[in-house]
């Protein structure tokens, strides 16, 4: 099977009716049956995400960091000196007991706040559905974006999400904005396969008849054919390429340094200690487990199991906010906030806009001015915006009363655009 590159190269450089052929489809759509065919041939319209971590690497994140290394190294160190180097009858691994099941407690309580977290973030992202509009058999369908396949022919307009990588049949004053892919600000003008202008270019993303997936529509509409859904596209490459790491957050870094402090401070304290006890008393093993004893010291061993249950009382706070928190060490940055700023479009109002007054030049009412308004926001192409809605709304509502407005969506016929 040839590449995304080659079949999309091919594409444009190929008579329209070989290519829709090819496919096995046509200006009709597809057939159910050649929807699933194509769906086991070409794949499923989903960008396959960084494999999620497992339980039990979950569970490791959650116990391990500098901090608890220090402290389960001191409870090794305990039980050696309190236990196996003791005399007999006096052995007592208590110290030992209370550290490893406060890094428990602690762990166990980040491990479960974030895995509900997880599960709230994902039933959130199986809310959202985005779709598009499909020819199959002749008829124009609304489904997910997830439905579509190889072959299908799609209908873009204004607002609409480009949802796979395809080839355009038709384009009417069509621009696309594609700076996630190509970081070009500016929206580009795509054209019908057979009005494109050049066929040599750089790179496919030049390409006039070809649009791809997570660029989305300016203005215009268009009609096209998908030739890669899924991993295949261009964005579901650059996906797989992404780096996964996470970048450790400022209190992450702050704890990391913590850490290191002590273990510095460690490895000067406890030598000397050793040394002037041994020196002085003569008793090397006893200067040892003084010396030990005082590592055990220096380490605040509460420290893990206060900050996780801080985080944690946080986070159960923002839930009640109905806001999900995916890592715990995320509270701290927020708390650490000086200046919030946000849109606060459709959030302090109702993200609506109602028409009052249809006026004329001299500032009068003038109703055949909502009727031209009408016509224009009702039989546009594309995405009915606010100010459409607004405007169709209080038409509807005044034609009830005036017969100017009555009737209009069925008297005109729209010519062109």
């Amino acid at each position: 099977m040839k590449t995304t590159k080659e079949r999309l190269a091919t594409a444009i450089h190929t008579p329209l009716k070989e290519t829709l052929s090819f496919y096995k489809t046509g200006l009709t759509g597809l057939t159910e049956e050649q929807v699933a065919k194509n769906r086991d041939l070409y794949g499923e319209n989903t960008i396959t995400k960084g494999q999620e971590d497992s339980i039990l690497k979950k569970i490791y994140e959650s116990i391990i960091n500098p901090f608890t290394i220090i402290l389960l190294v001191i409870a090794m160190i305990s039980m050696v000196t309190n236990v196996w180097l003791a005399k007999p009858g006096q052995e007592d691994p208590t110290t030992s007991i209370i550290i490893v099941i406060l890094v428990l407690i602690s762990g166990g309580i980040r491990f479960v706040q974030e895995l509900r977290s997880d599960k709230a973030a994902t039933n959130l992202s199986k809310m959202i559905v985005n779709t598009a509009t499909v020819i199959r058999e002749g008829q124009s369908l609304e489904v997910a974006i997830e439905d579509l396949v190889v072959g299908d022919i799609v209908k873009l307009s204004v607002g609409d999400m480009i949802p796979a990588d395809l080839v355009l049949i038709e384009s009417r004053d069509f621009f696309v904005q594609q700076s996630g892919l190509t970081g070009e600000s500016d929206s580009v003008e795509k054209l019908a396969l057979s009005k494109m202008s050049q066929s040599n270019f750089d790179s496919l993303l030049e390409a006039e008849a070809l649009a791809f997936m997570g660029t989305n529509v300016i203005s215009g509409s268009a009609k096209a054919l998908i030739l890669a859904v899924g991993d295949d596209t261009m964005m579901g490459e650059i996906e797989q390429t992404l780096n996964t790491y996470d970048e450790p957050t400022s209190f992450e870094r702050e704890m990391n340094s913590i850490s290191w402090l002590l273990i510095r401070l460690m490895l000067v304290m406890v030598p000397i200690v050793f040394l002037s006890n041994g020196l002085t008393d003569g008793d090397w093993l006893e200067a040892g487990v003084f010396a030990l004893s005082v590592g055990v010291g220096l380490t605040p061993e509460m420290l893990p199991m206060i900050i996780t249950a801080s985080l944690a009382k946080g986070s159960i706070i923002m839930a009640k906010e109905k806001v999900v928190i995916k890592k715990l060490n995320a509270i701290q940055d927020l708390g650490a906030i000086d200046i919030l700023c946000t849109d606060k479009t459709g959030t302090l109002t109702q993200d609506e806009i109602v028409l009052e007054y249809p006026l004329d030049i001299h500032g009068d009412l003038d109703l055949s001015v909502l009727r031209r308004a009408y016509l224009n926001s009702y039989f546009q192409t594309g995405l009915k915006n606010l100010m459409d809605r607004a405007i169709i709304s209080r038409t509807e509502k005044e034609a009830k009363e005036h017969a100017i407005l009555q009737n209009l969506d069925t008297s005109f016929q729209k010519i062109d655009e």
